[in-house]
């Protein structure tokens, strides 16, 4: 699969869910936030081509992590809808923006 063809992949397989739906991921440890500063599909791409060294850099930084559990009863609490991708076996979660 060629670059682009992966990064298309991952666009079609990107959407808005509510985080409730996710809780079975997260009970698993497979929930993975991804900060807003970045950009999800770029991580999900960086993920699915095993880029070690820039997935430490964004986990070092604190932008790329395990959903902590404080992040997940506030999400959970606030009934959110987040945007998530899966790269197996993990489901990248990112909080939506609010204009």
């Amino acid at each position: 699969m060629t670059n682009a063809d992966l990064q298309t992949q991952l666009l079609q397989e990107t959407a808005q869910i509510p985080w409730r739906e996710l809780q079975r991921f997260f009970a698993a440890g497979q929930a993975i936030a991804v900060d807003t500063s970045l950009d999800l599909l770029d991580v999900a791409h960086t993920l699915a081509q095993d880029d070690a060294i820039c997935l430490k850099a964004w986990m070092e930084a604190g932008k790329v992590d395990v959903v902590s559990d404080q992040q997940a009863a506030q999400w959970f609490e606030q009934d959110a809808l987040v945007w998530a991708v899966v790269i197996k076996p993990w489901v990248l979660v990112q909080q939506r923006q609010t204009h």
